[in-house]
């Protein structure tokens, strides 16, 4: 039997990178699957490519409204949410005296703000058959801070804090939630002509000596998503190939 079998998931910016990763690997592992992005064309390309379990939905995570819709329509379309993964996210690199103002809410709105309304808008639905999980896809940056990433340490810090207070609210209804802490991992994010060098600096320090693919991250958010980790809740999970150890 599939790890996911008869679970129904929301996976948020899921049309590249890690989320593409996550949507593909969930639904070989049995699960229907409504995944969001404002990446339309990508989306839809990936929706195709997946078949009659991974629907494409465009969605701004930043709005309530949107979010109640994707709830109704995945219920409508598969049944009761099992599973959220809140994996949307920006990562703008810039010194706080360059930042301005909305630049740093538009990250808060992107990372922190829709982690709060994701996890708002599927609860009724995991409340009423008293199951489910919801991952957040944080940062290192949740646990260390970092040089030129004020409100992107801000924002990560704030999901690994919200994890568990949404932890301790949900628990007492077979709800658990739990945040992912990556390092550097290889997606469109964060390889790009800008950070190439910085990143290939970085990776020296890396005590296993290199970066991640997106797939290794997957699998720490199946273990999360099924039901082997069922007692695993408010906790934290670092997957950095040992950076946070140093």
């Amino acid at each position: 039997m599939a790890r996911l079998d008869g679970k129904v998931a929301i996976i948020t910016g899921g049309a590249r990178g890690m989320g593409a990763s996550h949507v593909r690997r969930f639904v070989s592992e049995g699960a229907k699957v409504v995944f969001t992005d404002i990446l339309v064309e990508e989306g839809q390309a990936l929706s195709k490519e997946l078949g009659e379990n991974a629907i494409f939905l465009e969605h701004d995570v930043t709005s309530a409204n949107d979010w109640d819709s994707i709830v109704a329509e995945t219920q409508d379309k598969f049944g009761p949410i099992d599973i959220l993964v809140n994996n949307a996210g920006i990562a703008p690199n810039k010194p706080i005296e360059d930042t301005t103002e909305n630049e740093y809410r538009k990250v808060i709105d992107v990372n922190q703000v829709s982690v709060f309304l994701g996890m708002k808008a599927v609860y009724p639905s995991m409340k009423k058959t008293k199951t489910g999980s919801i991952v957040n896809i944080s940062s290192l940056a949740g646990l260390i801070a970092g040089r030129n990433q004020i409100a992107y340490v801000a924002s990560k810090f704030a999901v690994r804090g919200m994890t568990k207070a949404a932890a301790l609210e949900f628990g007492e209804f077979g709800i658990r939630v739990n945040s992912i802490h990556p390092g550097i991992i290889e997606t469109p994010m964060t390889m790009n002509e800008e950070t190439e060098a910085m990143l290939a600096e970085i990776s020296k320090s890396i005590p296993i000596g290199r970066t991640a693919k997106p797939e290794e991250v997957t699998n720490l958010v199946l273990y999360l998503a099924s039901d082997e980790s069922s007692y695993s809740t408010g906790a934290e999970f670092v997957i950095d190939g040992g950076l946070f150890a140093q």
